[in-house]
This record gives structure tokens, C-alpha cells and sequence, in this order.
């Protein structure tokens, strides 16, 4: 069952379509990555998911609550948590205050658990907090009342590599547990170390939805090898190798190139060589990103 199905939905403001169309469904339990730079629609989809902006055309539904409905999107509220980006809270009060709050709009069960977690610093005001303890006490207040669906806006600005790394485990911790996730992130490697699944957008409009490693898998793997010797020009002339530089060193001779075929066939070859050295790398998912976007728009 999706958790998350939106429908042919379009935002204008004037001539402007900050989302264009844009049909997406996202399964229970599933931990779903949105991508894009700025202004490519991410904040207005999530908006429109929470109910905060109403669609032009197009429908957006949570857990089967039609959002653009008061009353069906009330009752999905109740079981739905929500980081935005840059979150802010009443400065004068305590971290503690906001949680108290918190707690007796939507409940807390699981508060306790969260704050031996991510340790925001409750006693202190809010205006003495750092940009990492606000996000820290942001994510407490998204889980706290242990909620079926979570909509995240960039979930580890501010977090230092600990506690990001920290989250990346709770975040697979939830998805064993069923809980659906959706955030949007420019932290690409956080989107691949928790993603099922990653939608790319693009001026408002879906570019692409896949698995992580079938994204990875189509971009190919980065080769660097080294054999002994002076091996013919079409040494290594593979179906699936790309971008193949070659050079002398000393008495070997290596190779630099980008490899989409299968890995297997690359070992047969070299069977036939003194292989010195041999490095297999998994494209960066930030060179995924850039054959959407190209150098100047990422």
C-alpha cells in the first residue's frame, strides 16, 4: 500500500509552475530521497503534501487522507511528522518548553528515547542553541509521537559527521520498524547510504525515479588499473568502457576509464596480462546527479 500518492499535480504561481505535473507514489515503509537544487520544487511539493499550500490541479494524499480535504487532512496529521528546513521555535523558551508543547498538541511517547539520542540540550533557551542543537531537537519533536510517516527538509543541516551518521541509523532503524520517510537532501552521500528509492527534479518536473543502486549501476564504476609490460592499443576495448585514458610509467602501463558493462568480463580480461594494480570504484552519486543537471546547474 502507498503511504504517499500524489497525482498529476501542478503548482503556478502566474506564468511560474513550481511543480509540473508531477505523479509519485511512495510505498509503506519505504525511506524515498528528493532531489534537486534550489528552486526545483522540492519545498513546494512537501508544502502541498502537509497541506500548507493548496495544488493549482492535481491531487497529493497521505496515508489515503486526501490533503487538500480539512477534515481528511487533520486526521493524516496525527500520524505524520514533519522537519522543515531552518526550523525555528519561540526563542524565550526552553528546549524542554517546546517539547511540552509538542507533546500536548500530538503526544510523545517516544520522546525520552529520542532525546537520549540526539541529546539536544532541553534546559538551555532556545536562543543560546547552536544550528546543530535546533536541528537536534527538530528531529526529536518530528519522531516524538512516534508518527507512520515523515517528511523531511534537508533532516542533517547543521549536524556535525557523529551525529549525522547517527541519524543515517535511526533512519534505517525506522525503515525496519515502518515507518514511511520522504526528505529532500543535497547531502547525496546521506541519500545513498538510507535511500530505497530517489526521485531527481528538475524546474518542477520529475526527471526520474529509481533505485539508488540502479542509478549507481547506469552511471557505471570508475576503473584504475596497472599491468606490467605494453599491452596492444586495443587492450581493455570493452563493450561498456568509456572515457579510457592510457599512459607509460616506467615499465607498466595504466589505465583510467569508466566501466558500465558487467565486472566479470573486465577480470576475464585480464587473465592475459601481469596485473599490477587494479581499483574498482562506484560512481559518486554526486556524478549521477550532474548528468540530470550539467556542471552549471548543480
Amino acid at each position: 500500500m502507498a503511504a504517499i500518492e500524489i497525482d498529476q499535480l501542478t503548482k503556478r504561481y502566474g506564468d511560474l509552475a513550481a511543480v509540473s505535473d508531477l505523479t509519485l507514489s511512495i510505498d509503506s515503509g519505504e525511506v524515498f530521497g528528493y532531489l534537486g537544487p534550489n528552486g526545483a520544487g522540492k519545498t513546494t511539493t512537501i508544502r502541498i503534501l502537509l497541506g500548507l499550500q493548496s495544488p493549482t490541479t492535481g491531487t497529493a494524499s497521505v496515508l489515503g487522507h486526501d490533503m487538500t480535504v480539512e477534515s481528511q487532512r487533520l486526521d493524516a496529521l496525527e500520524r505524520v511528522g514533519y522537519l522543515p528546513s531552518n526550523p525555528r521555535f519561540d526563542e524565550q523558551s526552553t528546549g524542554r518548553e517546546v517539547l511540552d508543547l509538542h507533546e500536548s498538541i500530538k503526544g510523545g511517547e517516544r520522546r525520552d528515547e529520542l532525546l537520549d539520542l540526539f541529546t539536544p540540550p532541553v534546559e538551555r533557551e532556545i536562543r543560546e542553541y547552536s544550528t546543530g542543537n535546533v536541528q537536534k531537537l527538530g528531529l526529536v519533536q518530528a519522531f516524538m509521537h512516534d508518527p507512520d510517516v515523515v517528511v523531511m527538509d534537508e533532516p542533517t543541516s547543521g549536524l556535525d559527521p557523529l551525529l549525522q551518521e547517527r541519524f543515517n541509523e535511526f533512519v534505517r532503524d525506522e525503515r525496519e520498524r515502518g515507518t514511511t520517510m520522504l526528505f529532500s537532501s543535497h547531502v547525496l552521500s546521506e541519500v545513498r547510504r538510507v535511500c530505497d528509492r530517489v526521485g531527481v527534479l528538475r524546474e518542477g518536473e520529475l526527471v526520474t525515479v529509481e533505485d539508488v543502486h540502479d542509478l549507481l549501476d547506469r552511471s557505471g564504476k570508475h576503473i584504475r588499473l596497472r599491468v606490467a609490460g605494453d599491452p596492444p592499443e586495443d587492450a581493455f576495448d570493452l563493450d561498456g568502457a568509456s572515457e579510457v585514458s592510457r599512459w607509460r610509467d616506467g615499465g607498466e602501463t595504466a589505465f583510467s576509464f569508466t566501466f558500465t558493462g558487467d565486472v566479470n568480463d573486465l577480470v576475464a580480461e585480464f587473465g592475459a596480462y601481469d596485473l599490477r594494480e587494479l581499483d574498482v570504484e562506484e560512481a559518486p552519486l554526486e556524478d549521477v546527479f550532474l548528468t540530470f543537471y550539467g556542471e552549471s546547474d548543480a
